[in-house]
């Protein structure tokens, strides 16, 4: 059988450069489109089957963060199921070399587990159909897919928890899983407490339009979210301005920014405590928030993290410092890791998809035990 490599599907990612040798084949990420970030990757091999496959990204040392191929372990799947780590995965003079024999005649290669458009609206149909959830649109991508917002709870706590603004931090979707999942039907005290004293507003995707286009950081204009809040326009940014209108609607009390980092191998929250005024308040709120999470996570921690911003310093066009700043609120970027949580190693899938799902079902306890201080 012929050797062929693909990604022409959703959320797919590469370029083939040579493809006739199984044990040289030579390959690109390619850029997200109208930018120059570029690190997600995601692609089909058929035709491998029993065979010593050596795969080679030329180009990995210009990727948008280089640092995180470091220690990095590739993702694969049969059935786009079941994720597993290829442990010969190596960055080496520049390039990342992933070698595998794959054991079916297809198998996809990923650089986290994707979170697919038909998976979103599955899980999204499903959630809508429950008792006690409504489901808005509070938008459009630039390419017209809907930004759909979920509402849960019937308190006077408005919570907005956002996900994949970075199209390529897939994790964040999975996380969603989880947290949603156990807040709409989970029956132990903590998911009752917010069900019915707060109001959450919850975007599972901020950034479709980049997801499907295979994208690790930008809309389809090559903007990147997380650095258009309080200055994006309807052309060039219409998910961050549509979601800013829907917040001041329903102002948050607590803002949790899902995300996923490259290099760094641990789960952790960074804070606002660069943003001009930052109060007392916001400083107690966190720390507390911080600690009941680290309870109520045994994958969570504190130790390990981005530094802390100088008071005054905080970029404004960020979600969490916009959010903290306008609203006077609890503002948070949680930040997952692309290769596995060092504390809690697991070989096999390093982070995971599950463990992703199990870290959202979590944070509905942590966020109970600060929801009177809020």
């Amino acid at each position: 059988m012929t050797l062929s490599i693909n990604s022409a599907f959703d959320g797919g990612n590469i370029e083939v450069l040579n493809a006739e040798d199984p044990r040289d084949i030579r390959l690109n990420i390619r850029k997200d489109n109208a930018s120059d970030f570029y690190q997600w990757f995601y692609y089909r091999l058929t035709g491998g089957k029993d065979t010593a496959c050596r795969m080679v990204m030329e180009n990995a040392k210009d990727a948008a963060f280089a640092g995180g191929w470091e220690g990095y372990h590739a993702c694969a799947s049969y059935d786009r199921k079941h994720w597993f780590r290829v442990k010969s995965t190596a960055y080496e003079n520049g390039q990342l070399i992933i070698e595998h024999t794959p054991e079916q005649d297809s198998v996809y290669y990923a650089y986290f587990a994707p979170y697919s458009a038909e998976r979103h609206h599955d899980r999204i149909a499903h959630y809508a159909g429950l008792e006690g959830v409504s489901l808005s649109v509070i938008g459009h991508s630039v390419e017209g897919q809907t930004l759909d917002c979920l509402s849960v709870g019937t308190g006077d706590v408005n919570i907005w928890v956002i996900a994949r603004q970075h199209p390529g931090e897939t994790m964040a979707e999975w996380w969603m899983d989880g947290f949603i999942s156990h807040l709409i039907q989970g029956q132990d005290e903590a998911a009752q407490t917010l069900r019915q004293k707060a109001k959450f507003f919850i975007v599972p995707n901020m950034n479709p339009d980049g997801s499907r286009a295979g994208n690790l950081r930008t809309n389809i204009m090559g903007a990147n979210l997380n650095r258009e809040w309080g200055v994006a326009t309807v052309e060039n940014c219409p998910e961050v301005l549509h979601t800013i209108s829907a917040m001041d609607e329903n102002p948050p009390r607590l803002c949790l920014d899902v995300h996923g980092d490259e290099a760094l191998p641990y789960n952790f929250i960074a804070g606002a405590e660069g943003i001009p005024g930052y109060t007392e308040k916001q400083a107690t709120n966190l720390a507390d928030f911080l600690e009941a999470y680290k309870k109520s996570s045994p994958d969570f921690q504190t130790e390990k993290g981005y530094p802390t911003s100088a008071p005054g310093t905080g970029n404004l066009t960020m979600c969490t410092n916009f959010t903290a700043h306008r609203y006077d609120c609890l503002a948070m970027t949680l930040e997952m890791p692309f290769k596995d949580n060092a504390n809690r190693p697991d070989e096999a899938v390093g982070w995971s998809p599950e463990r992703s799902a199990e870290l959202g079902e979590a944070v509905i306890q942590a966020m109970a035990d600060v929801l009177e201080q809020l």
